[in-house]
């Protein structure tokens, strides 16, 4: 018999063939942040009722697989050219190959030459859930459903509505509103389905063919509501989307294949066993952060006047995804009142809010002379409220750095699901970047680790700034972030350490996936909802080396922004 292991991101799959290339038994079970304990558990499990003395070969495949190779040891293949020896030997008809899992996405482009099945192309996904099982399941626990219920459920969706499918975190503000409206259940998770078989044919395929027949594998094809969204995304008729009968071990089926191709020295199991239980019992050694160090600052928000007469002023409304602000400024510029509220879906009923505030705060004493808008929903509320100035939030934020600050050189602007870059060059943008459909680098993101670890957002940052040793998380999606939480709560890793973590990534994720390859200045105002959190301005200074400074009412600057540009224009 061969043996074949596929170790991914969040399962073990393991295989016997027997001399047909039939499957004799096979173990197919989640990682847990453990692979090397899990794979040692299933071959215990496995021998069983299988005597290793049989195998004549093994080979290992899958993200994880290079060590388990090294400890058995066995023969390392690449899981591109597993698959397709297991699709040549059980649909050789098929040329393409669809796989999703936990964590990984793949397309195999497959053509027939000299009666054999060739990988002709491939594409992977990158560092993001959005095409993922992972995806499926973080959205399955919003809603309430167990990944099974999803499957079913979906399958009875008949009108499904549009869902963003770029990015875990943001599809959650989809979700929320359909629920607000009354959406079915049903009809949300077909949506989500859809969301997911639209990503994987544009941001994985990036336009790369879907030869027919299409063979669809791994976790995710398990899902009936998928199979149906990829027959509709795809247009794909009766028959032209195969569910192979191994779904989930197609990758570790052409490992165990290629293995019986090999002479092998077969499998001395006492040997690798003690070595697998070695390894398993170490504790490996965790990277650590700089202890975040918050510099005591001076109070961030000014006091605001109290009119008690009739003052000229200009308005500047900020519609953004997560939060709509208000503000009014009188002739010279200064701050009079300003009003925070959450835009939850509905722009133009929280722009209403924001001026109801305002208005009941200061009404009969302002003087309203103009009205700027910016923001994502700048068009809709511009209309609403009749606004003398539209701008775009870059140059919002850039006016209001360049009144804060005249030697302002770089701003840093994170919000919800939102976040900027900024170059000045005597208050004029010389350069500027914004975030991709990833909410790695956004408030989101830490909301949505506060939510994992059972905190508030101001319990992160107390406890990151109490945490000796902050962890080192990396820049990840945030939907993958909740397997290394978990795993590092495995390993015993103290919540401060990884709230501490959190917001070092927050910071690494804005600096690489944001700022890039564009010059960083030497005078930094960092401003948007996220610039409150002192444990981030801390990771900040840490990592550039650089202070960096959190202006008065820095959570409404786009407001402000815009607000001094109509002051200017209308005098």
């Amino acid at each position: 018999m061969q043996l074949g292991i596929d170790v991914g991101s969040l399962t073990i799959k393991v295989v016997l063939l027997d001399g047909g290339g039939e499957v004799v038994a096979d173990r197919y079970l989640p990682s847990q942040g453990v692979p090397l304990r899990t794979v040692l558990s299933a071959l215990d499990e496995l021998f069983r009722d299988h005597s290793p003395e049989r195998i004549q070969g093994v080979s290992v495949t899958g993200s994880g697989g290079r060590l388990i190779g090294e400890l058995l040891p066995a023969r390392y293949v690449n899981e591109l050219v597993a698959q397709t020896r297991s699709v040549e030997l059980y649909h050789p008809e098929a040329r393409t190959v669809v796989e999703i899992g936990g964590q990984d996405s793949k397309l195999l482009v497959l053509e027939e030459r000299d009666g054999r099945l060739v990988l002709v192309d491939f594409a992977l996904n990158n560092q993001c859930a959005a095409g993922t099982g992972s995806f499926l399941e973080q959205q399955a626990g919003r809603l309430g459903t167990t990944i099974e219920e999803f499957s079913e459920l979906a399958t009875q969706a008949k009108d499904s509505p549009y869902i963003a499918g770029r990015c875990a975190v943001f599809a959650k503000s989809d979700i929320v509103h359909l629920q607000q409206v009354g959406t079915p259940l049903p009809e949300i998770l077909g949506g989500l389905c859809l969301a997911l078989a639209r990503n994987f044919r544009s941001d994985v395929a990036q336009g790369k063919p879907f030869h027919r027949p299409i063979l669809f594998q791994g976790g995710v094809s398990k899902n009936q509501g998928m199979v149906r969204a990829f027959e509709e995304v795809l247009g794909l008729g009766p028959e032209e989307l195969i569910i192979p009968e191994h779904q989930v071990l197609m990758p570790a089926i052409g490992a165990a294949i290629i293995a019986g191709e090999h002479d092998g020295d077969g499998l001395k199991w006492e040997d690798a066993r003690e070595r697998l239980r070695r390894a398993a019992s170490q504790k490996a050694g965790v990277a650590k952060h700089d202890r975040l160090m918050a510099r005591e600052a001076t109070p961030l928000q000014d006091s605001l006047p109290v009119l008690k007469r009739q003052t000229p002023g200009f308005l500047g409304i900020d519609v953004g995804s997560i939060s709509t602000k208000a503000v009014a400024i009188d002739a010279e510029g200064r701050l009079l009142a300003k009003v925070y509220l959450w835009t939850r879906a509905d722009p133009l009923e929280a722009a209403k809010e924001c001026l109801r505030v305002l208005g009941e705060g200061m009404g009969r004493w302002l003087k309203v002379r103009g009205v700027a808008v910016t923001g994502s929903g700048r068009e809709l509320v511009a209309r609403y409220v009749g606004a003398d100035v539209v701008k775009n939030e870059i140059t919002g934020q850039a006016r209001a750095a360049a009144a804060i600050d005249p030697e302002v050189d770089t701003v840093f602007e994170i919000g919800g699901q939102d976040s900027k870059y900024i170059r000045l060059e005597d208050g004029i943008v010389v350069d500027f970047a914004l975030n991709k459909a990833c909410a790695a680098g956004t408030g989101s993101f830490l909301e949505e680790q506060a939510a994992r670890l059972a905190i508030t957002v101001e319990e992160l940052v107390e406890l990151a700034l109490s945490s000796p040793h902050p962890v080192q998380l990396g820049e990840r999606c945030t939907v993958f972030m909740e397997s290394d939480l978990i795993h590092h709560q495995q390993r015993g890793t103290a919540k401060g350490d990884l709230t501490a973590g959190l917001a070092y990534s927050i910071a690494i994720n804005y600096l690489n996936r944001v700022v890039g390859d564009i010059p960083i200045g030497q005078r930094i105002l960092f401003q948007g909802g996220v610039a409150g959190n002192r444990a981030v301005v801390a990771a900040f200074e840490n990592l550039l080396g650089s202070r960096i400074t959190v202006p008065p009412h820095f959570e409404v600057t786009g407001a402000v922004g815009v607000a001094l540009i109509a002051q200017e224009v209308l005098g």
